[in-house]
């Protein structure tokens, strides 16, 4: 079992940026996959990105170019670096690890 506390979201400009962190309650460096989601009202959750213990990354096309998600085993932290952040981009970002999910942090990119 894993808890995982997202923190780093808040309200920004378009064009702005927001770096987002997950900290795991136990090492992750034995994890094999950790992700973002996010869901914005009125529609489904999706996948935002996620990276491997391997290296190797995955990215939704609306964020390809902008998002860097990353890993830091020491720390037991997963990373998203927004940048160019868009008023889609608004949404609740969660990460996830197999079953177990966070509480979330709110995205809101507005002028």
């Amino acid at each position: 079992q894993v808890q995982l506390v997202e923190s780093g979201g808040g309200l920004v400009q378009p064009g702005g940026s927001l770096r987002l962190s997950c900290v795991a309650s136990r090492t992750i460096s034995s994890i094999y996959m950790m992700g973002w989601y996010r869901q914005a009202p009125g529609k489904q959750r999706e996948l935002v990105a996620r990276i491997t213990s391997g290296g190797s990354f995955y990215y939704a096309n609306s964020v390809k170019g902008r998002f860097t998600i990353s890993r830091d085993n020491a720390k037991n932290t997963v990373n998203l670096q927004m940048n160019s952040l868009k008023p889609g981009d608004t949404a609740v970002y969660c990460c996830n690890e197999d079953m177990f999910w966070g509480q979330g942090t709110q995205v809101t990119v507005s002028s």
